[in-house]
């Protein structure tokens, strides 16, 4: 009974930081996953630089990006922020 009481405040504390810390984080992971699988060509991203670009192509690890109309770059999915227009 003693070994009960010394491990239910580390076993309470655990369950508190896995539904304030961890849960929404891989909630907000799944959603940013989600929205990059659903881009297609027209629409226009934010990336992690803060550039706004226009998707060009579609490819299995990198977007093709127009960054306005002569200049067409690869950049890799991961740099994508948000959807332009997005509520943040």
């Amino acid at each position: 009974m003693e070994f009960l009481a010394q491990i239910f405040p580390f076993v309470f504390l655990i369950a508190i930081m896995y539904f304030v810390i961890i849960r929404p984080q891989q909630q907000e992971a799944k959603k940013k996953k989600e929205m990059i699988e659903s881009l297609k060509k027209g629409d226009k991203i934010v990336t992690n630089g803060g550039f706004i670009a226009e998707v060009y192509k579609v490819e299995e690890k990198f977007l093709k990006v127009k960054l306005n109309d002569d200049t067409v770059v690869r950049l890799e999915k991961d740099f994508v922020l948000r959807k332009f227009g997005d509520e943040v």
